[in-house]
């Protein structure tokens, strides 16, 4: 009797746990339970976005491609968790709001070969990343970011010519079913209208140590491509470099690490687009341990005229000279502005940070702008900050109140 009952136990222990691998189906719900994230593990994994009772985003799926191995394949779930956050964000630096109500339910899925996907469903959008724990470094050759509408979206996005790019081009506004596999890619954001009551904005967050992901259709949708890796670099001018080799690969990063959240901002109403919030709540916590340094402010920029002003009291020969630059310090001081931004021309050349352009007068305009309670930001390009690393130091010295630092105009994890 008693083994026949130690038989029994195990054959209903044996069936549960044979059960539960065999389980298939998930789904994570927002807090009002308007949104849902529908999770199928079949040949990938695959999910659907559902807003109310449309489907708004079907048969998604999702993978990250590692140098010896392809997650989101050959799929076996050794655990699952899910649960409720409900905390409060306070930003170092307030933009939108001085605190932000983070609120959502997840989904943890954990799978045979050390790695997981987290789901996240908030009342205002959905999000998922990868997350990984292996040994010493690993190689990311592509990510699988698969995208799939109903009907015909009509899509608002930034098309570029290549990875290197400004994030200036014009939006393009065209219907999903145009947009080509063979066309330009997309940067992101990317809003997709559903053309009925929701629109769906396409994002990423906690973007570290990996590249930015772009956008290109593929008539029904859209899928991810991402720059490689640079390898070797030549001279490009005085603000980029030429890169003269690509690794086969689009990361090298640690194995033991949580990858980009991608997400979608869903609203009925175009301002929620715009009060959206998600970037900030899927980002990693603030590395500055006290940011009271730091102090936020609107700013006078002269690159809007070319440092021409004009008008009754311009009593003097405008451009980038001592005058035109203390004239925009006393427009400031006049409207409460914090700052004045001196772009390109405060220096002798773009790429000696050390040598102010003598028609301008930098130490002068530092030594009026405190006097009007005005700070100074100089413009530099990447290039030279990264060759002059000191020049920080040197810029403290000289009272300047912070810097522009421009042309970062590529998105490979370098």
């Amino acid at each position: 009797m008693k083994n026949l009952k130690l038989f029994a136990c195990l054959f209903l222990l044996f069936g549960l746990s044979n059960a539960y691998s065999q389980k298939t189906n998930f789904e994570v719900a927002s807090p009002n339970g308007e949104l849902k994230i529908a999770i199928t593990l079949g040949d990938k994994i695959y999910y659907s976005i559902l807003a109310g009772n449309e489907e708004l985003a079907a048969k998604n799926h999702l993978g990250l491609v590692l140098k010896n191995e392809n997650l989101g394949l050959n799929l076996k779930v050794t655990g699952s968790k899910t649960g409720k956050v409900n905390e409060v964000i306070k930003p170092a630096i307030p933009l939108k709001f001085s605190t932000v109500a983070n609120v959502y339910n997840y989904l943890l899925l954990n799978f045979k070969g050390g790695y997981s996907v987290e789901f996240r469903a908030f009342d205002e959008g959905v999000a998922y990343r990868f997350i990984t724990a292996k040994k010493g470094e690993i190689e990311i050759l592509n990510e699988d970011f698969s995208v799939n509408f109903p009907t015909d979206y009509l899509l608002h996005l930034q098309q570029a010519e290549s990875f290197k790019t400004s994030y200036e081009e014009e939006y393009s506004h065209l219907n999903s079913s145009d947009w080509k596999s063979s066309d330009k890619m997309s940067t992101l954001p990317v809003l997709a209208d559903s053309k009925k009551q929701y629109k769906i904005l396409i994002s990423e967050s906690d973007l570290s140590d990996y590249p930015g992901m772009f956008l290109k259709g593929t008539g029904s949708g859209v899928v991810s491509t991402f720059p490689k890796a640079p390898l070797d670099f030549g001279p490009d001018g005085d603000r980029s470099l030429k890169i003269l080799k690509e690794a086969d690969y689009i990361a090298k990063t640690t194995g033991t690490r949580h990858f980009p959240w991608r997400y979608f901002v869903i609203t009925k109403n175009d301002k929620q687009l715009i009060e959206n919030t998600m970037t900030l709540k899927l980002a990693p916590k603030s590395q500055v341990q006290d940011p009271s340094w730091i102090k936020p402010g609107q700013a006078s920029w002269e690159w809007w005229n070319g440092a021409t002003p004009y008008g009754p009291d311009v009593n003097f020969v405008s451009g980038y000279n001592l005058n035109t630059y203390k004239y925009f310090i006393d427009f400031a001081s006049k409207f409460g502005i914090e700052y004045i931004i001196m772009d390109e021309g405060w220096a002798k050349s773009t790429e000696d940070p050390y040598s102010p352009n003598p028609n301008v007068d930098v130490q002068e305009l530092i030594r009026y702008g405190k006097e009007k309670k005005v700070g100074i930001v100089l413009w530099l390009t990447w290039l030279t900050v990264e060759k002059n690393m000191e020049l920080f130091k040197t810029f403290k010295k000289w009272g300047v109140a912070g810097v522009k630092i421009d042309f970062m105009d590529r998105s490979d994890q370098v």
